[in-house]
C-alpha cells in the first residue's frame, strides 16, 4: 500500500485497517498497560506481520503507561521514576483541556518531552512576525488576494528580518520563516507541507483553532505539529515552528553558541 501512495503521490491513509497508522492505535492508559505486558490482549494479529507498528497515543485519557511507551518510540531514555514524567504527563493532560491533541501530532509531543527534559536547543527566537492581506487588481487586470509577512528572528544573537508572499497568510508566513534561517536555513532547503488541517474548537468568532500541519522532507519523511489559539494565524505559527525546530532536532543541527532570547530586567 505504501509503494502505491508514493507511485501515486498520494499521502498514505492513517485510518486503513491494518496498514493505517492509527490500525494499531491505543489511547486509554488501561489499554496500553495492558498492551505493553501482553499485545494479544488488543492485538488480534501482531503489526509486523503486515509491514505496520504499534503506535500508542497520547491525550487526556493517557496514563504513565503510555507517556513512557511514546517515549521509548521516539528514542527518549528515562528513568521510569523519574519525577519529570509526572510533570509531562500534567502538561499533556492541560494543553489536552485547551485544545490540543498529541493524538496524530507526535513531532510536536515529542518536543514538548524533550523540552521538559532539556533536551531541545533554542535554535531560534522569533521577537514577532506581522501578516497582510490585500485584494487588489493585478497586472492583467484580474482581482486577486495576495498575502504578504514579515517575520523577525534572532539567530546565535543576529536579528533576521525576512518578507515571504503567499495565496494565504500560512503560506506567506511559511515562506517568510524559511526564508532566512541563518546558519540553519540548509538543514531545512528540503523542508516542505504536505497538509494543513483546521479543526474549529469553540463557536462563535472568538472559536478557538486547532491547526494540524503534515510537513515532509527530501528524504521521505513526515512528522505531525500541532498548535492552537484563538487566532487561526497565531496557531498555524505554533505549528510552523514546531516543525521546523523538529527537523533542525532530528537533522542534529548544532546548537546555538549564544543565547537567543533576551532576558527581562528582573530576571
Amino acid at each position: 500500500s505504501r509503494t502505491l501512495d508514493e507511485i501515486l503521490n498520494r499521502a498514505p491513509d492513517r485510518y486503513a485497517p491494518y496498514v493505517g497508522e492509527s490500525a494499531f492505535a491505543s489511547k486509554a492508559g488501561i489499554h496500553v498497560s495492558a498492551i505493553l505486558k501482553d499485545p494479544k490482549t488488543y492485538e488480534h494479529v501482531p503489526p509486523e506481520s503486515v509491514g505496520n507498528k504499534r503506535k500508542v497515543a497520547v491525550s487526556d485519557q493517557a496514563g504513565r503507561s503510555n507517556i513512557l511507551a511514546r517515549l521509548e518510540e521516539a528514542g527518549i531514555a528515562v528513568d521510569p521514576k523519574d519525577r519529570r514524567i509526572g510533570r509531562l504527563l500534567d502538561e499533556v493532560k492541560e494543553r489536552e483541556f485547551l485544545g490540543y491533541s498529541y493524538d496524530g501530532a507526535e513531532a510536536s509531543f515529542e518536543l514538548l518531552a524533550r523540552r521538559i527534559l532539556g533536551e531541545v536547543p533554542e535554535f531560534f527566537d522569533v521577537e514577532s512576525f506581522r501578516v497582510l492581506v490585500e485584494r487588489r487588481y493585478n497586472a492583467l487586470g484580474d482581482l486577486v488576494t495576495v498575502s504578504e509577512a514579515t517575520v523577525k528572528v534572532v539567530v546565535d544573537g543576529e536579528k533576521l528580518i525576512s518578507v515571504g508572499e503567499g495565496n494565504g497568510p500560512v503560506n506567506a508566513l511559511d515562506q517568510a520563516l524559511r526564508k532566512d534561517l541563518g546558519k540553519y536555513s540548509p538543514y531545512i532547503e528540503d523542508l516542505r507541507l504536505a497538509d494543513f488541517k483546521v479543526r474549529i474548537l469553540t463557536s462563535g468568532t472568538e472559536a478557538v483553532t486547532r491547526v494540524m500541519i503534515e510537513s515532509m522532507d527530501g528524504r521521505g519523511n513526515r512528522w505531525f505539529t500541532v498548535g492552537v489559539s484563538p487566532n487561526i494565524v497565531d496557531a498555524s505559527f505554533q505549528a510552523l515552528t514546531d516543525s521546523i525546530t523538529w527537523k533542525l532536532l532530528h537533522d542534529r543541527a548544532p546548537a546555538p553558541k549564544t543565547h537567543n532570547r533576551k532576558e527581562s530586567a528582573g530576571a
